[in-house]
């Protein structure tokens, strides 16, 4: 084989060598990147966190609350029939879930009129749903609220920029004009970023609740044909 070649041959494979790590030192560090947004970074650093630590925290309770005990029901028709109202209430209360907690209310009330019994387990069932849906309505405003503040950091950069024009005259440089641009650019994704995550968590999680309400609906619909049932 013809020396020449060979020679020719590593120095261009030297050459992208070099040419690979010389692109490995120029691209793009993320957390720098990121530190260039500026201090619009630090809210939405915040409310990242506080929508990931709502979606997890509510996504195992509410999963915790949709898991249900097939043969509960069964077992409080049979107490109630054969009038053993204390062991149903007992039932109840070893159950450390929403259901439990409504039934309870109305073998509670068993004696008043079913009137007052539909009453009582509605009452009982607002404040469940009103604790599951505890934390939503912040998720809510982070996915709105998110995207502004983004939005603010985008406007910032962009005075930033006209400030430095302003002040550079006919002398101007792009690195002058860095800066604002790379706040307004990084701020107004970062933002994005978490509103659009936290949109996603937030319908995520409301479609779980809706499923555990409509459990819950169905719960008591079955224990008020109980009580309706003649007793045996």
């Amino acid at each position: 084989m013809n020396p020449f070649l060979l020679i020719q041959a590593a120095g261009q494979a030297l050459g992208e060598e070099v040419e690979g790590e010389e692109a490995v030192e120029q691209s793009i560090n993320l957390i720098e990147l990121m530190l260039k947004g500026g201090w619009i970074m630090l809210p939405l650093a915040v409310l990242s966190i506080i929508a990931v630590y709502i979606f997890v925290e509510r996504y195992l309770a509410l999963k915790r609350a949709s898991i249900e005990d097939t043969t509960f029901m069964n077992r409080i028709k049979d107490y109630i029939h054969d009038g053993k109202i204390d062991s149903a209430l007992a039932l109840c209360r070893s159950n450390n879930h929403p259901i439990s907690r409504m039934i309870e209310k109305g073998v509670s009330r068993i004696g008043r009129p079913l009137s007052d019994v539909s009453t009582a387990i509605e009452n009982v069932g607002n404040l469940e749903v009103s604790r599951m849906e505890k934390g939503l309505p912040t998720l809510a405003t982070v996915a709105g609220g998110a995207p502004m503040i983004g939005f603010l950091g985008t406007v910032i950069g962009m005075i930033k920029s006209f400030w430095e024009m302003s002040n550079a005259g006919n002398n101007i440089m792009v690195d002058q004009l860095a800066g604002g641009i790379y706040t307004a650019l990084v701020t107004t994704v970062t933002g994005l970023i978490v509103g659009i995550i936290a949109y996603f968590a937030y319908n995520i999680l409301v479609a779980r609740v809706e499923k555990v309400v409509f459990k819950m609906e169905a719960r008591t619909m079955e224990f008020m044909d109980i009580l309706n049932e003649p007793a045996r």
